[in-house]
């Protein structure tokens, strides 16, 4: 078997069906990893997960609302049951919503707490026990967003929902290290992605004000988050990678 960077290991990936979680599953499944693929979207994780499979990669859908306790438990559950053990979490799967701050309300909050603070802390929790019970670590990445670390017009309520996602790979090091469990955060800005694509001026604005001249694809996102949760990343920990093309640190607003 040609050695590959993940070759006997086992990972989930959420918020899969498309975009950033689906290209992070592709490329950890073509890096030897046996790969359970979820989306909220039962029909959409199974043709993803289907694709990959079509290109030689080992990996099986897991249909379900991460934001439910249920699924985080029957997730890693299914995952020992079928590959009978767990390596790496990508906890990718995050909703965003829109609104300005004065109008804002809670129904909206209420979601976004669900999914990007409860779903994320409880199924970084659930892989952690798993982990800690195998007794030879693993590696473990959050998705944040740049809209953690800069302004951007109504966003404020995502915004902060991913700056606790930042903190939560920081503080969570002093639980899970003595484990060899690492834990990062990817930290993505403008990505072309199915859902971005949508905006038609979305290259063409991104691409004037980020220094590198361009958004980011789905596979600059990708190859981070490989390396995040590869052996080559173990003594990195508790770290914020923002793969933006130096956006935020010129900050110029797309407003």
């Amino acid at each position: 078997m040609q050695n590959k960077l993940f070759n006997n290991q086992v990972a989930i990936v959420t918020g899969a069906g498309v975009g950033i979680g689906f290209e992070v599953a592709r490329q950890l499944a073509a890096q030897g990893a046996k790969v359970v693929l979820n989306d909220i979207d039962t029909d959409l994780a199974n043709s993803a997960s289907q694709k990959i499979s079509e290109q030689g990669g080992i990996c099986v859908a897991f249909g379900g609302d991460i934001s439910e306790i249920k699924t985080i438990q029957d997730i890693v559950t299914f995952t020992v049951e079928t590959f009978k053990k767990l390596d790496i979490l990508v906890a990718n799967a995050g909703i965003t919503t829109f609104g300005d701050f004065l109008e804002y309300q809670p129904e909206s909050m209420n979601k976004l707490l669900q999914v990007n603070l409860f779903g994320t802390f409880f199924l970084t929790q659930a892989a952690a026990k798993q982990m800690v019970l195998q007794g030879h670590g693993g590696s473990i990445l959050l998705t944040s967003s740049v809209t953690a670390h800069a302004a951007h017009l109504n966003l404020a309520a995502y915004g902060m929902t991913k700056a606790a996602i930042d903190q939560l790979s920081k503080n969570l090091i002093v639980d899970l290290a003595p484990h060899k469990i690492n834990i990062n955060t990817i930290v993505p800005g403008a990505t072309l992605t199915e859902r971005t694509l949508e905006d038609a001026e979305y290259i063409k604005t991104w691409s004037r004000i980020t220094p590198s001249g361009r958004p980011a694809t789905v596979e600059d996102i990708a190859n981070a988050a490989l390396f995040l949760v590869s052996p080559l990343s173990r003594q990195i920990m508790g770290q914020n990678l923002v793969i933006d093309g130096g956006w935020v640190s010129v900050g110029v607003s797309p407003y």
